[in-house]
């Protein structure tokens, strides 16, 4: 699944992490940028008298902050020293989405939900990017660093998306979901996803059509993975691919947040993490 959680990001990073100071010099800049950008929207919608979404933005912006002081003192319980700016040698991939925030400064249309839903997209990508690190470092020490950070980024993932799904249901007054007929396990919805993506991959282009299959592969060995731990409503039987494969995702993560077990606890985080890069590389293809 390597080569979808990569597409999650526009370009590839420009080098490698060398060492723990790197990475958290590197770590703290990110965290940095996001909280500038989430503020700056902030002071934005402020101007425009959209109190609303100057509140959601400077909640991130405050969630940023803290993040950053987390890596500071993470820097200093294993380096002895905080982050140093100096250090950072190139320019992360970019996980924050420039044209989303275009939009939210031009349109009227903008909401909490899509706010949040704009949010939960970055987190995936800094999810994506510190999965990519881990994946390709020579230095033990970087490579348990990166995959903590990725963790980390899964648990952000996991609070935006409760919070949107709040976001959804207070702008749709009362339109909860609903699903007629049992629930269904995941296992099957896993097994319906990967025939989904195999007929995707019959009517693409070579390359499209090799991830596509790579991906209703992954969907497969899920499927065997997940059977028995989660049920989700009936009717998403029929729903498209993203919708599922989106599905999918709350699910883990909803679960995983629940879980008293180490082992399962471990075994639904992994799952949504290999759901949430499915789910990205599925949004790429529009």
């Amino acid at each position: 699944m390597l080569l979808s959680r990569t597409l999650l990001l526009k370009s590839e990073p420009a080098g490698n992490l060398a060492s723990l100071d790197e990475l958290f010099a590197l770590a703290n800049a990110m965290e940095r940028e996001a909280a500038d950008r989430y503020t700056a929207l902030s002071e934005e919608m402020q101007r425009q008298g959209r109190r609303d979404l100057a509140e959601v933005f400077a909640r991130l912006a405050a969630a940023e902050r803290e993040h950053v002081d987390s890596v500071a003192r993470w820097s200093t319980a294993r380096t002895g020293h905080a982050p140093d700016a100096a250090l950072v040698r190139w320019r992360a991939p970019e996980t924050f989405e420039p044209e989303a925030a275009s939009e939210i400064h031009g349109s009227r249309l903008m909401t909490p939900y899509r706010a949040l839903a704009m949010a939960v997209r970055n987190e995936e990508r800094a999810f994506a990017f510190w999965s990519y690190v881990a994946a390709f470092t020579d230095n033990a020490d970087v490579k348990t660093a990166s995959e903590a950070m990725a963790r980390e980024e899964l648990g952000h993932v996991a609070t935006l998306r409760k919070e949107r799904r709040r976001a959804y249901h207070t702008e749709n007054e009362g339109g909860g979901t609903t699903s007629d007929g049992e629930p269904v396990d995941a296992r099957q919805l896993e097994a319906r996803l990967a025939e989904l993506l195999e007929a995707m991959a019959a009517r693409s282009a070579s390359r499209p059509a090799e991830r596509l299959h790579e991906l209703a592969q992954e969907a497969s060995r899920m499927s065997a993975e997940i059977a028995g731990l989660v049920q989700l409503p009936a009717a998403l039987v029929q729903a498209e691919s993203t919708v599922i494969a989106e599905a999918l995702v709350d699910a883990y993560l909803d679960h995983a947040e629940r879980a008293t077990d180490p082992e399962q606890l471990d075994r639904l985080q992994r799952l949504a993490s290999r759901a949430i890069a499915r789910l990205a590389w599925l949004r790429s293809l529009g």
